[in-house]
């Protein structure tokens, strides 16, 4: 089980790396129509400025909130840290509504964290 909680703290890494690039995108897709609307300078543009700023903002705050938490917990994962194994088991049922690629590691993730073997694993390395 050793082999699979590797892969599984790998697989939460690699997800939460593409949700902080999707913020990223996301940044630099708002920032830019924010910038191509203020060089316009009419009252409709000005208008819409604050308004797809707060929405770019909603979005990219939602993006990270929602990945540095798998980024923190594959890294626990990784280390044996006893708070990861519980902290990934609520992970993985709540990743489990990103369908296709969430459920998938969701299911996969809660068999390797409920299975005896990685409950011993983390509770020796305590």
């Amino acid at each position: 089980m050793d082999a699979h909680v590797k892969v599984l703290a790998v697989l939460e890494i690699a997800m939460s790396a593409c949700g902080l690039f999707g913020a990223f995108v996301l940044m630099l897709i708002f920032g830019g129509a924010i910038g191509v609307l203020g060089a316009r300078g009419d009252a409709d543009a000005a208008f819409a400025m604050p308004i797809i700023g707060l929405t770019g903002m909603a979005l990219v705050g939602f993006l990270v909130l929602l990945s540095v938490p798998g980024l923190v917990i594959g890294i626990g994962l990784l280390k044996r840290r006893p708070w990861a194994r519980v902290a990934g088991i609520v992970i993985c049922i709540l990743g489990m509504m990103a369908i296709p690629f969430g459920t998938a590691l969701g299911i996969y993730g809660l068999w390797v964290l409920f299975s005896k073997e990685t409950e011993q694993l983390f509770q020796a390395s305590a």
